[in-house]
């Protein structure tokens, strides 16, 4: 018998993420996982009269295919599944997998040519821009103990978090939206963080369960040279199949002028990828109520509680500040007292204190009100 959490999850998917309507083409594409969510989606998309497409990848395989690939290999890749990916309307990725290292030892040039050519032509500039979307990643031992819970545990927690009342948190979250249009100046403070930047006329954008599962943040950037100071991550960061700590960047004018972490070289190396890398792309707030402490996965840390991301590379189109670059590394930072405080002011008003919002439109965000 199917679980019902993943019936009710596939659920979540078709019918309220990416709204699946008769005729539409949904590629489903799925990263090492078991079959029973991907056979439930596929079940869905033909209830709601959609036309399902499958792809089914595994992270070893794609090790082997970019560890002698060449360029030219990598380009027509690119080609072939930007095609695919033309013709689709939807788009549900889920992602899963034994070892979040597979990619460790990928040669880095490798690696920024599969970001360059692959990731950006299919993803970012199709995917992204011209269908209906959503990503989540999908509950796996490796997951567990990169949680440190039991198995049974994470998976209670991952389905409370992936089939949450996401339309609740989405009307919540319209009085954030608001004010993020009304500001100017944001101010970051936590230790050994002190940062501002204006957000000045560049949209605040919620995301409530329609692209991300498990969801919970709103978003926007930076106005692209506004930003100056120090900010010190306190969330450790896997990024190509290394995992960053304590990272800590200086900004001037808008550019990553020192970079910082338990591997100073290889983060700058990232950051030289081109000249868009040492921008910042997106700022967003934190607040899904069941996601408190990081897993080494962004698409839960990116909306802990009480966090704020600060992401260097490509802005989106919703929230363009005009930055361009072929990466995207949402790298985050917790305010809740555990994780050391911190405070965001709008224009000098403080606004959230140690990850609870303190504003009297504010409160139906903290996390009390959304369970």
């Amino acid at each position: 018998m199917l679980d019902p959490r993943i019936e009710r999850l596939a659920d979540v998917l078709v019918n309220y993420s990416t709204k699946v309507q008769p005729g539409e083409n949904v590629l489903v594409e799925a990263f090492g996982i078991e079959n029973p969510l991907v056979k439930s989606i596929v079940q869905k998309i033909h209830k709601a009269g959609g036309r399902p497409f499958v792809n089914l990848r595994d992270h070893q395989v794609t090790r082997e295919l970019l560890m002698n690939a060449t360029e030219e290999q990598i380009k027509t890749w690119a080609d072939f599944d930007a095609y695919q990916m033309t013709r689709m309307q939807a788009y549900i990725g889920v992602r899963g997998g034994n070892n979040i290292y597979e990619l460790s030892d990928v040669p880095d040039e490798n690696m920024k040519l599969y970001n360059k050519f692959y990731n950006h032509n299919v993803h970012s500039t199709i995917r992204v821009k011209k269908t209906k979307w959503v990503v989540l990643r999908y509950p796996t031992p490796s997951m567990s103990q990169l949680a440190s819970m039991s198995t049974e545990a994470f998976e209670k927690l991952y389905f409370d978090v992936c089939t949450m009342d996401y339309s609740k948190m989405s009307k919540a979250m319209d009085a954030l939206v608001d004010l993020m249009n009304k500001t100017d100046k944001v101010r970051l403070i936590a230790d050994e963080t002190d940062l501002t930047f204006s957000i000045k006329d560049i949209p605040a954008i919620k995301c409530a369960g329609e692209m991300n599962i498990p969801d919970g943040e709103v978003f926007t950037a930076p106005v692209r040279d506004s930003v100056n100071g120090v900010i010190s991550y306190n969330t450790p960061s896997p990024y190509n199949g290394f995992v960053f700590e304590n990272v800590k960047l200086r900004f001037e004018n808008g550019k990553i002028i020192e970079a910082t972490a338990n591997d100073t070289k290889r983060i700058n190396q990232i950051f030289d990828t081109d000249d868009g890398a040492r921008f910042v792309g997106e700022f967003a707030i934190g607040i899904n109520p069941f996601i408190l402490n990081p897993m080494k996965d962004i698409l839960f840390d990116e909306k802990i509680a009480g966090s704020i991301h600060f992401t260097p590379g490509q802005a989106y189109d919703e929230a363009d500040n005009g930055n361009r670059s072929s990466i995207h590394w949402d790298l985050v930072l917790i305010q809740r007292p555990e994780y050391g405080g911190g405070e965001i002011y709008f224009d000098d008003r403080l606004i959230r204190k140690d990850g609870l919002f303190v504003i009297p439109e504010l409160i139906p965000l903290n996390p009390e009100n959304l369970k």
